[in-house]
């Protein structure tokens, strides 16, 4: 099976702790194993202004996630991520990576 390349970036609370932020990286990056994802990265952005205020929230707390997946375990992922009540805005995008060769 074609896996595709897709990066989600999601926003926590502000007020959410250290320890419940790592919780919720361990937790998505083992769902994403389960899953089949492969070449699981996943970079911690830190706390940054938000353009507009979320939910009552000017700031929150960026996680990003590259991985290679089959759309189905997006939609599973990004539902999942809906539910958590610590998550204020979360997206994907698929990327579009291809390797060009210059041969002169």
């Amino acid at each position: 099976m074609y896996l595709n390349n897709y990066e989600t970036i999601y926003i926590l609370k502000p007020d959410v702790t250290d320890n419940v932020n790592l919780s919720l990286i361990n937790f998505y990056k083992t769902l994403l194993k389960e899953k089949g994802a492969k070449n699981i990265v996943v970079q911690h952005r830190g706390r940054r202004h938000l353009s507009y205020n979320i939910l009552h929230y000017y700031d929150g707390i960026y996680v990003q996630m590259n991985y290679q997946s089959n759309g189905n375990l997006v939609k599973f992922l990004e539902k999942s991520m809906r539910f958590n009540e610590n998550i204020i805005r979360c997206l994907t995008i698929k990327q579009n990576i291809s390797y060009s060769i210059n041969v002169y």
